[in-house]
């Protein structure tokens, strides 16, 4: 696409046109694939059915998001990228969209954001224009384009500017699931998306700081780039609830990518119903990572030393194994620490090994078939039977749990006898399908689980709100990407449970990947300034020395404290920010919920839960400061702060409940207060 040497005289009018002219594109590529027959081009059923679906997964990735830019901007190179400059080649003009456009003969109408072409969109400056003549910004009202903005990066006369449609986009209004922000990443961010799949990395930011969407985008950017790899191996967004989830689910398909699955930590050690629940020590104890040698040495408590030989009879033939051997053979399986699953899958064999050399010295010449035989021996597999029993993960937790000689045996000089106590249950469980399992169980018994076989592991694992997790909790994400590579994302000044990330060094090394770039992002767009401002108050109390957001935003938002008497008031606080377009957040202790619900019922006002799809009618969401953290709303109604505190277990727990709480707004946020403000707020 050869730039023209005069610019075009009614620029929006032609801009219009190929818009047009894309959306045709891309309906002619989507009408080509739902054309395809293949009728005559599998060999079986089977293969019929996956064609059928990859073909359905094309088809889907093809959509024409009516209300969603085809493309959000255009560069025009003062030379064909990869050409030699010295030969005056002519420059081209690409547009940069969600994903690949092409016309009947095969030329790019959009450029994916993804592709190397479409890199200086994001990192071009007048300080380094990586050859851009014009950097072109377009603005959109729904899937109309409306308005255009031009940088001449290679013009030392121009002086460079904050681009207004930017500040425009980062600034919209939002109702509904969370956005792409594929037409407003930023320099800083987009050197984290473009990371090379074989490095992990740890983004450390602050409310606002958009690091969930980097996450995201670089999920969509490493499958760019390595599809064929990470197809095979898989990817995974592991994310703090469902709601959250159910938040941020549509951001991948708007960006082309279906097939990414999403997680929560509970899911992924969903080997047990979680019925029950911990006290906060006890949840401590058994998210420590000390709780993982405990695990291993009751595994490994199972062998036992051989003291009988095992006796193989063949045809007229007797082998004899004697106890020194098989003891040898034992201890080498245990030195060598393998899972306890794949040594007594090995043992059989290495007792049938031992046979054969008896066989072969007295001159037979047995094969791998006589070995197998041998293996399956009933003598052997009596004897593996006695010596290397196998183990059920969930028993030998409920053991640990509920036997505290057991727990005293394997604990020794790992946890106090104080420490044991808090986690032995006061009523034992008749069984494994009775007990009343909670959350840190599961974990212990995935952690068991991975001790007796090894756990698969993914390409790529996006780990979000990870200051939140155990050591445990990381030990069990770290086991699906021990081959692959991870992004983890988080705040630690955000950390609002008893176990929560002290540092992102220790955190790592949990999860296995210690030698993770650690990347910190200080640039807040979506939270307003004075908002931001008001929230780092707290940021001495609840981590210190870490930087403040400073919020990049033109706009410095709305904001406000107010004394109120009683919850009528608050719900006229709710009022007042429903008469503004986007969505609105109702933050409160959970204490408070049920009656802010009540209240919001009397006065007819419809409201939503966290996770439920806001629409243009239901705008206003109750949320329980517990599920507050990694949501957002365009105007926030923060109920009570004193009561957000009050409603931890310790004040510095509290206080980081109140830091997430007062962040989630976008464009204002209203405090109001019976109850005197939190002295590290004034």
């Amino acid at each position: 696409m050869s730039a023209p040497a005069d610019e075009e005289t009614n620029p929006l009018t032609r801009e219009r046109d190929h818009l047009a002219a894309s959306r045709s594109a891309l309906r002619a590529m989507r009408e080509d694939v739902e054309a395809l027959d293949i009728r005559d081009v599998t060999a079986n059923w089977v293969n019929a059915e996956v064609l059928a679906r990859q073909i359905d997964e094309r088809i889907k990735a093809l959509a024409d998001l009516s209300d969603t830019p085809l493309f959000f901007g255009r560069l025009d190179y003062l030379h064909a990228p990869g050409a030699d400059r010295a030969e005056g080649a002519e420059g081209e003009r690409f547009y940069i969209g969600r994903r690949h456009v092409h016309d009947a003969d095969g030329d790019p109408m959009v450029i994916d954001w993804r592709a190397p072409v479409s890199q200086p969109f994001y990192r071009a400056s007048k300080k380094d224009p990586m050859d851009v003549a014009l950097r072109r910004r377009f603005g959109y009202t729904g899937g109309d384009l409306t308005a255009y903005e031009d940088e001449h990066l290679s013009d030392p006369a121009e002086a460079a500017t904050t681009s207004k449609l930017l500040q425009q986009e980062i600034e919209r209004p939002r109702v509904g699931p969370m956005r792409d922000i594929v037409a407003t990443i930023q320099p800083e961010q987009d050197e984290i998306v473009r990371s090379d799949l074989s490095g992990s990395l740890c983004v450390q930011g602050g409310p606002g700081t958009g690091k969930t969407a980097v996450g995201l985008h670089r999920v969509a950017y490493l499958l760019y780039a390595h599809r064929e790899r990470l197809s095979r191996t898989g990817t995974l967004v592991i994310g703090p609830n469902r709601s959250f989830l159910h938040y941020i689910e549509q951001v991948l398909p708007a960006l082309g990518e279906l097939e990414v699955k999403q997680a929560t930590v509970d899911d992924l050690v969903a080997h047990v119903e979680v019925r029950g629940t911990d006290e906060a020590a006890a949840a401590v104890v058994k998210g420590d990572a000390r709780m993982a040698e405990v695990l291993r040495r009751a595994v490994r408590s199972h062998v036992t030393l051989p003291t009988e030989p095992v006796m193989v009879v063949r045809g007229s033939r007797r082998w004899r194994v004697p106890a020194y051997e098989l003891e040898d053979i034992v201890k080498e399986l245990l030195d060598r620490d393998i899972r306890y699953g794949a040594a007594r899958d090995a043992l059989p064999q290495r007792i049938a090994h031992a046979v054969l050399v008896q066989m072969e010295r007295s001159g037979e010449a047995p094969d791998d078939r006589v070995q197998d035989a041998v293996a399956r021996n009933t003598a052997v597999k009596a004897a593996v039977k006695a010596i290397w029993p196998p183990v059920d993960p969930a028993k030998l937790v409920l053991r640990l749990l509920t036997d505290a000689d057991f727990l005293a045996e394997h604990a020794q000089d790992v946890l106090t006898d104080d420490e044991q106590k808090t986690i032995l249950w006061a009523k034992p469980a008749r069984s494994v399908r009775t007990a009343k399992w909670s959350a840190a169980d599961a974990v212990l018994i995935d952690e068991a689980t991975d001790l007796v076989q090894r756990t698969h592991s993914l390409g790529h694992v996006v780990l979000d709100e990870a200051q939140d997790l155990s050591p445990m909790q990381y030990r069990a994400v770290g086991r699906r990407c021990t081959t692959g590579s991870a992004t983890v994302l988080g705040d630690l000044a955000q950390g609002t449970t008893p176990w929560a990330t002290r540092s992102w060094q220790e955190a790592l090394a949990h999860l296995g990947k210690a030698e993770a770039h650690i990347e910190e992002l200080t640039a807040g767009f979506r939270v307003p300034t004075d908002v931001i401002t008001y929230a780092s108050r707290l940021l001495p109390h609840i981590a210190p020395g870490l930087t403040p957001v400073a919020s990049v935003r033109e706009n410095p938002g709305f904001f406000d404290v107010r004394p109120v008497e009683d919850d009528t008031q608050v719900i006229a606080a709710c009022e007042e920010l429903l008469r503004n377009e986007g969505s609105v957040g109702l933050i409160a202790a959970d204490a408070r919920v049920p009656a802010l619900a009540e209240a919001l019922t009397e006065a007819g006002i419809g409201y939503l839960a966290p996770g439920e799809e806001t629409t243009y009618e239901t705008r206003l969401t109750l949320v329980p400061a517990s599920l507050a953290k990694g949501l957002e709303y365009d105007y926030v109604v923060l109920d009570e702060p004193r009561a957000v505190v009050d409603g931890e277990p310790d004040e510095r727990t509290g206080l980081r409940r109140l830091y997430v709480a007062l962040t989630r707004a976008v464009s204002g946020l209203i405090v109001t207060h019976a109850a005197p403000l939190p002295p590290q707020l004034t």
